[in-house]
């Protein structure tokens, strides 16, 4: 939003599906209602007293809105709920005493945040750094194989990494101890550490995540573990894409091997989405063509394996897992005409993020078409789309605010 406008393509779409909702000629039409309860709707009015009739109707209205109004699901009010009560806790985590350990003879803050950090150290050491010139040696930069030219890239990125926290780790450690000085750097990784945030040293190294420390650090050593198992296996049948530190490139990598390996410019190549009914662990062979995905987390909605459509969540079901999709690369692919939902897959839960030097969107990866059967329309965009979906804000992640 920037001085009254909105300038995010994706926002635009959903404001223009509840800006049809409200503005089009049933809404004259008494009882017309707002949402699936009728609880909002159009009424008929005394034409003798109508500003009576719309205050007693307003009267008998829900003092909260409740979120099927919005067209969200009802979990939303759970959602809601708990992001009301994580941020009052990091408040309190904030406020609590810098220092000691409260009396008691409990174990002191010293004595945690070091814990946690050789609990972390440990863990990061069973990986270490990536050997890149090794790497390179296995898996050479060639015509035929993008892939080979991704796994660099992403040894690389997560090097960088993996050297702040090796530097910092060991000397947090002494500090706590007193065998250093603890600067202002180590201080405040002490600090976000003893409240379970991310060390901004390694924000700023890293990909983007809500997780808190403890979740971060398990949720990088599985990446970790994804890549070295590539590394030691071969090139991944089904590619975890939550894995990816920077996932733009691999799919540019796939598209580029398809590309080259039948002669085609890859600015004509997009994908097929392909919903797969096997599970990850349950696919052998490596696609002819494309790749398989996994690892993406659906919000606002589920997948129907037995339908193979999108459905509605069920109760107390904030986030299921989406099917693995086979990403089949077409040139000159014609648009989809109907029967589908085209859904934003974001990196976290935040869903903004701002351009890169990239051209990037440092949160936004990509659009998916996934099978749907409710509310078939064009989008302001004239592309096949779900109101019904769009209306409830659904949307997929690579990774949660949790462990999944």
């Amino acid at each position: 939003n920037y001085g009254g406008r909105v300038t995010d393509y994706i926002d635009l779409r959903t404001i223009d599906v509840i800006m049809n909702d409200y503005y089009n000629a049933q809404v004259l039409v008494d009882d017309f209602a707002f949402d699936k309860a009728g609880i909002y709707r159009s009424i008929a009015f005394d034409e003798n007293d109508p500003h009576s009739s719309y205050l007693e109707y307003i009267e008998t209205l829900p003092l909260t809105a409740g979120p099927s109004i919005f067209g969200l699901h009802e979990n939303a009010n759970i959602t809601c709920a708990q992001a009301e009560a994580f941020s009052t806790f990091e408040i309190i985590l904030s406020m609590q005493a810098s220092s000691g350990s409260g009396g008691g003879g409990g174990v002191s803050r010293e004595e945690l945040i070091g814990r946690a950090c050789a609990s972390i150290e440990d863990k990061l050491n069973v990986y270490g750094m990536f050997d890149i010139e090794q790497v390179s040696e296995d898996y050479p930069v060639v015509y035929e194989e993008s892939m080979n030219t991704v796994l660099i890239q992403e040894c690389i990125r997560y090097n960088k990494l993996i050297a702040v926290m090796q530097r910092t780790l060991p000397e947090l450690q002494k500090a706590l101890k007193g065998l250093v000085v603890m600067g202002g750097d180590l201080d405040a990784m002490a600090k976000q550490i003893a409240v379970n945030q991310v060390p901004k040293m390694w924000e700023d190294c890293a990909y983007p995540s809500l997780m808190p420390c403890t979740n971060w650090a398990n949720d990088l050593m599985q990446r970790l573990d994804f890549v070295t198992r590539w590394i030691a296996e071969g090139i991944p049948k089904v590619f975890w894409i939550s894995g990816f530190y920077f996932p733009q490139a691999f799919l540019t990598g796939s598209r580029q091997n398809y590309a080259r390996k039948h002669g085609y410019p890859i600015d004509t190549i997009d994908f097929d989405f392909l919903p797969q009914a096997a599970e990850a662990e349950e696919i052998a062979e490596a696609p002819e063509d494309g790749v398989y995905i996994s690892g993406l987390f659906l919000e606002g909605a589920r997948w129907n394996k037995a339908k193979g459509v999108l459905d509605d969540s069920l109760p107390k079901q904030l986030f299921t897992k989406a099917p693995v999709i086979h990403l089949l690369p077409v040139k000159d692919r014609q648009e989809t005409e109907s029967g589908v939902y085209r859904l934003p897959v974001y990196k976290v839960l935040s869903r903004r993020g701002v351009l890169s030097t990239t051209g990037h969107s440092t949160n936004f990866v990509m659009w998916v078409e996934i099978p749907s059967n409710r509310e078939n329309a064009k989008n302001n965009l004239g592309l096949a789309d779900d109101n019904y979906w769009t209306r409830a804000g659904v949307g997929a992640f690579c990774s949660l605010k949790v462990e999944a």
